[in-house]
């Protein structure tokens, strides 16, 4: 009985503390983000820099974002975004898609990029925070 009501206060825990911990995700990966900055905007109003806006990233063809002039590179990867190809292509963004105009040498902290993740994803097409 003893066990059972630790694995439960366990159990609870960890679901009432998640919350918690995804919000330091985030956070986190908004600090990252600062590192994008210079060449990218994203949420509410954000508009193309240097590359291209980032609202709406998970689930969006490479090359798509309207009104930015992505290489051939871009346009041609038949990448879709999401968690793993944004993980795989933050570490070194020229060999995931050779011939990218991005110039940044890329991520290679594991936390940071699942923060960066946290941060970027949580954004709709409009630059909203999903809910």
């Amino acid at each position: 009985m003893t066990k059972l009501t630790f694995g439960a206060l366990t159990i609870l825990t960890m679901i009432a503390t998640a919350p918690a911990a995804m919000a330091q995700d985030v956070a986190a990966g908004k600090t990252s983000f600062n590192k994008c900055l210079a060449c990218h905007a994203i949420g509410e109003g954000a508009k193309n820099k240097v590359g291209p806006e980032l609202n709406g990233l998970n689930g969006r063809k490479s090359g798509t974002a309207e009104g930015y002039s992505y290489s051939d590179a871009n346009k041609n990867s038949g990448i879709t975004w999401d968690e793993a190809v944004f993980k795989e292509y933050i570490k070194d963004p020229k060999a995931k898609i050779p011939g990218t105009k991005m110039a940044f040498a890329g991520i290679k902290n594991e936390t940071e990029i699942n923060n960066l993740w946290s941060y970027v994803s949580q954004f709709d097409k409009d630059g909203k925070i999903k809910q």
